[in-house]
């Protein structure tokens, strides 16, 4: 008997043999595709991140406070209330920008800012209680936030996202500042300098018993001029276009402002208070 296969079965075996041989080369491209995919539970964990930026919790003032006279009740309950909505535009804030930047991000543009504007409003809610009793110490303590993560991370914002941008107030852009040069300071060599309207020079006359209080906010405004300034040489070359008018200009007038009511309310307190002095808040990025 011949050990030749029948012509038939020569055929048959041929196609059986290329139809594996198609199916297995098409499990070697499968295979080799799926190993470049990046892991779907690593896509999915980096979704999640993105999904959950956590919240922002700050110390409650108000269970601090000692008696508040009647004459400062409307002032207090409405910076109470003012303490409440800047927790929230910040909490806002982390939501809208999850993605962004660097590690110290919220840190530097929410935190940071959070807590200066805090510092001021308890600030005028001490003195406001001080009128008439004794002014509260110590309430400052209670102006740092921190970021509360779903897995209970802790409040120094280093888990989050975007550049070293620190601050919140971009909106109180002077209408003579140019934002387009405050970026630029950003990344370019050189820094400019920051210069700012004189404030004593727009101040009506002074009351003896306000003088003392008058020159130490005055002196403040020029320290915290010279620390943006400091900043700013600092930082040359940090941060995206707009990382000037937002880490060091807008935080320096949320600050100016504060000081400036200060001396307003000093003023006020046994003459005219003077109006129209926060014009003066906004400072500008010269070359």
């Amino acid at each position: 008997m011949s050990r030749a296969l029948p012509k038939y079965n020569r055929r048959r075996v041929a196609f059986i043999g290329g139809t594996a041989a198609v199916v297995l080369s098409g499990a070697v491209i499968a295979g080799s595709a799926l190993a470049g995919e990046p892991s779907k539970g690593g896509g999915a964990q980096s979704a999640r991140t993105l999904a959950d930026p956590g919240t922002i919790s700050c110390p409650d003032v108000k269970s601090q406070l000692p008696a508040v006279p009647a004459s400062a009740q409307a002032e207090v309950d409405r910076n109470l209330g003012l303490l409440d909505t800047q927790v929230q535009e910040a909490n806002t804030r982390l939501r809208n920008t999850v993605g962004q930047g660097g590690p110290d991000f919220v840190q530097n543009a929410i935190l940071g800012p959070l807590k200066d504007k805090r510092v001021s409003t308890i600030d005028r809610i001490a003195i406001a209680i001080g009128r008439k009793g004794t002014k509260p110490q110590g309430l400052d303590a209670l102006a740092p936030c921190a970021l509360n993560r779903a897995g209970g991370a802790g409040g120094s914002g280093t888990a989050t996202a975007a550049p070293t941008a620190s601050a919140g107030a971009a909106g109180q852009q002077a209408g003579g500042q140019q934002a387009g040069g405050s970026g630029a300071a950003g990344g370019s060599g050189t820094a400019g300098t920051i210069s700012c309207p004189d404030v004593k020079s727009q101040l009506p006359a002074v009351p003896a018993s306000a003088q003392a209080e008058v020159d130490r906010n005055l002196g403040l405004l020029d320290t915290q001029v010279q620390e943006a300034n400091t900043r700013l040489r600092n930082t040359v070359g940090q941060g995206g276009p707009d990382f000037v008018q937002n880490a060091i200009l807008g935080p320096l007038a949320d600050k100016r402002k504060s000081t400036i009511d200060r001396i307003a309310i000093a003023i006020g307190r046994t003459s005219a208070k003077p109006q129209g002095l926060d014009s003066l808040a906004a400072c500008a990025l010269t070359k």
